[in-house]
């Protein structure tokens, strides 16, 4: 999926759950895109995204 500028806007309003920017791009882009993110890192759940694996 490619990067929108509607997606980085999302990442420059999230917490800082995660700390690494590059891994708070695809939750952005899951909340977004509304789907669903398929990672085995539990950092991503209080984003509220639904995380497969």
């Amino acid at each position: 999926m490619s990067i929108e500028p509607r997606h980085t806007a999302v990442v420059a309003g999230l917490p800082f759950h995660h700390k690494d920017p590059f891994d708070r791009l695809p939750a952005a882009q899951a909340l977004v895109e509304g789907i669903a993110l398929i990672s085995a890192d539990g950092a991503f759940d209080p984003y509220g995204v639904q995380r497969l694996w």
